[in-house]
């Protein structure tokens, strides 16, 4: 696993919890579980704090944040366009 907080994950890293978590939900499909909604909401909320704080606290981040954040804002407009572009023209394409 990766040591320190800028440390990028390796792959592996990644793949290992998705994989034993898979496996863990096969194996225990048939199973009644108890609600892991508020759990995961837990998590995520906990992680959306640590991703906001690991932001806050790099000077150079918050230094660049406006330049990273036009450069989403862009990628994410065109994303959503040409989706919408590509989606229309496929249905012309189905219908034809």
């Amino acid at each position: 696993m990766g040591n320190g907080l800028f440390n990028p994950l390796s792959l592996l890293d990644l793949i290992v919890p998705l994989v034993v978590g898979v496996l863990c939900g096969y194996l225990l499909r048939n199973r009644k579980l108890p609600r892991l909604e508020n759990v995961s909401l837990a998590v995520i909320v906990i992680l959306i704090f640590s991703l906001g704080f690991g932001i806050g606290s790099n000077n150079q981040l918050i230094s660049a944040l406006p330049q990273v954040g036009l450069q989403a804002l862009v990628i994410s407009t065109l994303a959503i366009a040409f989706s919408i572009i590509f989606v229309k023209a496929g249905k012309r394409l189905v219908r034809a």
